[in-house]
């Protein structure tokens, strides 16, 4: 009971706070539960995927393979099916009709994803893995999937740079995500005393986004 409590409060709370964030037009609750239970799904291809890039990785040194693992393996693996599922759910939905609406849904499909993650991660690792990944991982990918749904609606609902908006939709958390891990996988000094500030950058980014996407 402690674990799941202490693996689902911070997602609960993170979307709680982005659906109040939308004050213009509510989504709809059925819609929202789709976008958290398919975004939880697609940790199945995820981990078959990951399995075989891990398994067809080329011979790298350390830091190499730390750089694999990261933006391949996990970044690129995990948002690509986050926007699929954000592409093929939402981008002709009726109720995607707002610029704010990107962000709403590409944070629920995110945060569908990091409650099982976590989930597991704190079954394996214990209270005090689910207390850190409470401010770290979880938060970390609501802030990709903020990224990814504002140039996503920016692709929608912008006349010019359409295709860009697209591209940064997917690119961009890829490469916040790719960086993040990156920074632990290594476990390098010096990396990991910019872990921090770029958690702050995180948090910056993302607020920011959430400003401009109304």
């Amino acid at each position: 009971m402690n674990i799941a409590i202490v693996s689902l409060a911070p997602v609960v709370i993170i979307l709680v706070y982005i659906y109040v964030r939308d004050k213009y037009e509510k989504e709809p609750v059925s819609l929202l539960l789709k976008s958290l239970g398919l975004g939880a799904l697609i940790v199945i291809p995820v981990v078959f995927t990951e399995s075989l890039l891990s398994a067809i990785m080329p011979y790298f040194n350390e830091t190499a393979t730390a750089f694999y693992d990261a933006f391949v393996v996990a970044a690129f693996t995990e948002e690509v099916f986050k926007f699929l599922v954000l592409y093929f759910l939402i981008r002709k939905n009726k109720e995607f009709n707002e610029r704010f609406d990107g962000i709403v849904y590409a944070v629920f499909i995110s945060l569908g994803f990091a409650a099982v993650e976590n989930v597991l991660y704190v079954y394996e690792g214990g209270l005090d893995i689910g207390l850190m990944r409470a401010f770290t991982a979880v938060p970390a990918h609501a802030l990709f999937g903020v990224s990814m749904g504002y140039y996503f609606a920016l692709s929608k609902f912008e006349t010019e740079d359409t295709g860009l908006n697209m591209f940064k939709a997917l690119a961009v958390p890829i490469v916040l995500h790719g960086i993040y891990d990156f920074i632990l996988m290594t476990g390098h000094p010096y990396l990991l005393f910019a872990f921090i500030p770029f958690l702050i950058y995180l948090w910056w980014f993302g607020l920011k986004k959430i400003k401009q996407g109304y």
